[in-house]
């Protein structure tokens, strides 16, 4: 394309043009920095991320759809899964953006639900979302009742890695292998069973109220799991060669026994499951590990505070097991202290410029939101008791940090994903101005069947939907993708998985937090404004 000088009157024009268009731009730059100013102090809406936050479940759920599902661009999926070995598998969650159910993660997710639903019960009520907390939480556990066919048996994953990821398909269209794989005597899992036990044991104590044969037929088989998986010993990655390559389980399994027990003993007050977590105590690495991650696979951290709990309640049973518990307690203090940044030995976790906990790079939130629970929760622990954290570096007085400051640094995770970070880019979906459009999820990227129905193959899927480069035409609300790098670096591509794949884990910590802060934040309105008869200010 050539390139023309332009004519003598033009220049007077461009002349003229460019001094007004200074006067505009001096204009519309202090306009653009009252802008920048107004969204710095907009206020982080809490209330709408825990919404949308349980909306996300929904847009996950494999099997048979209710009548009252409200991801309108979802379809009923995955009907025939068992179907080869003879069981009902259907229903339960897809992990991520892809159709494969795996147990371990799912597990863990309904885990961190049910701990969010138990120890934010009020405030998850009061947001008005406490039957959607149960909804998310039920669709696990249904599934993990159906899939406990057998006292030492237990189905472990549906769909099969490798054929899922070579195929871009919506999940009402699959035509990818729906293998069922399972553990067993000869095939041990301990890893899995101490996890699903966790999340049963964690559940009945949801529905201790709301629906107590339910609550009961859960922690029967919360208790036969954690048998199972002490009795026949290993990891589900050794019996499951299919799983090595997406959840294998490098902490192995004896977290998971720990996290097991602690959460029976929660659940049934029963001394013999605490006692397993203490007389295991050092040989299962509880009192061993000084942990800088919480996740699906590493529950450490999780079963420190566990423990720790016991002390700072003054429980009986606990106080009976001090010195074992002590031990416990030291080592939820240090994962608690590396987030805050106190260790001051080269054990605490990183920091992005921006603020946010940086474990490592593929899928870092999921590690955001499992530290935002923990603090948030051992916060709570640590008011109720009127006790402070104690962290080496702490200022003056080793035992100077107060609660609040982890509440602090929760919350200023939370603002992170929901916008408050160098990117101004909410890593929630479907939350606030600015978020992931691209988002690496097969069923959101594809036009739902429901718009249109035909059937989309595999490499259809791919060459029509997956490469292009608009935004999805469904959008996959309160899934919290994998996030920028530990620059604040992201990139909103569909292909750029480890960044823009959300999992159901990483939303799931967050429940809690989000009910928590969004209960807080109300009350604090409340108090500005010096209402106190309002209902949401009750």
């Amino acid at each position: 394309m050539s390139r023309r000088r332009p004519a003598p009157e033009l220049l007077l024009l461009l002349v003229a043009a460019l001094v007004a268009a200074s006067l505009v731009g001096r204009a519309c730059g202090a306009a653009a920095e009252i802008e920048a100013v107004e969204e710095e102090e907009e206020a982080v809406d809490y209330g709408a991320a825990l919404s949308k936050s349980l909306l996300y479940f929904e847009a996950q759920r494999s099997g048979r759809l209710p009548h009252g599902q409200r991801v309108r661009w979802r379809g009923h999926s995955g009907l025939t899964d068992g179907l080869q070995q003879g069981v009902d598998l259907v229903g339960g969650y897809y992990d991520a953006g892809d159709h494969v159910k795996f147990g371990l993660p799912m597990a863990f997710t309904v885990t961190m639900l049910s701990w969010g639903a138990i120890d934010f019960a009020d405030d998850v009520a009061a947001a008005g979302e406490w039957a959607h907390a149960l909804d998310a939480i039920k669709w696990g556990t249904d599934y993990f009742v159906k899939a406990h066919t057998e006292p030492f048996v237990y189905w472990a994953e549906v769909g099969d890695g490798d054929t899922d990821h070579y195929c871009w398909q919506r999940p009402e269209d699959m035509t990818t292998s729906r293998q069922a794989y399972r553990i067993d005597r000869d095939n041990p899992g301990s890893d899995l069973a101490g996890e699903t036990a966790a999340a049963l044991a964690a559940a009945s104590i949801v529905f201790r109220r709301s629906n107590p044969h339910y609550s009961h037929l859960l922690l029967h088989h919360a208790q036969q799991m954690f048998e199972f998986g002490d009795r026949y010993r290993g990891t589900y990655d050794s019996s499951i060669a299919a799983v090595r390559s997406y959840y294998a389980s490098v902490s192995g399994y004896r977290d998971e026994l720990l996290w097991a027990a602690l959460w029976l003993h929660r659940a049934t007050g029963r001394e013999d499951y605490l006692r397993y977590a203490v007389d295991n105590a050092h040989a299962f690495g509880g009192v061993g590990w000084a942990m800088t991650e919480f996740s699906w696979d590493v529950k450490y951290a999780g079963v420190q505070v566990l423990a720790a709990k016991l002390l700072l309640d003054g429980d009986p049973q606990g106080l009976k097991h001090r010195a074992v518990l002590e031990q416990y307690k030291a080592k939820a203090e240090h994962y608690l202290c590396a987030c805050l940044g106190r260790n001051g030995n080269g054990s605490d976790v990183d920091r992005s410029p921006g603020g946010m906990l940086y474990v490592r790079q593929w899928n870092n939130l999921q590690y955001v939101s499992s530290a935002a629970f923990l603090l948030t929760a051992y916060s709570g622990y640590l008011s109720a008791a009127g006790a402070a954290l104690r962290c080496p570096a702490a200022a003056g007085d080793p035992a100077a940090v107060p609660p609040s400051e982890l509440l602090a640094l929760a919350r200023s995770q939370a603002d992170y994903i929901l916008g408050r970070n160098p990117l101004r880019l909410s890593y929630m979906v479907g939350y606030g101005r600015r978020f992931p459009v691209r988002v690496h999820h097969r069923g959101a990227s594809i036009v739902s069947h429901k718009a249109n129905d035909r059937f989309i193959g595999c490499m259809q899927g791919f060459d029509d939907w997956f490469g292009r480069g608009r935004a999805n035409p469904n959008v996959l609300a309160g899934a919290i993708v994998g996030g920028p790098n530990r620059r604040d670096e992201f990139r909103d591509d569909r292909g750029n998985y480890m960044q823009t794949e959300a999992c159901t884990y990483n939303t799931a910590p967050m429940v809690g937090v989000f009910a928590r802060l969004h209960r807080l934040a109300t009350a604090e309105g409340c108090r500005r404004r010096g209402i106190n008869t309002a209902a949401e200010c009750r």
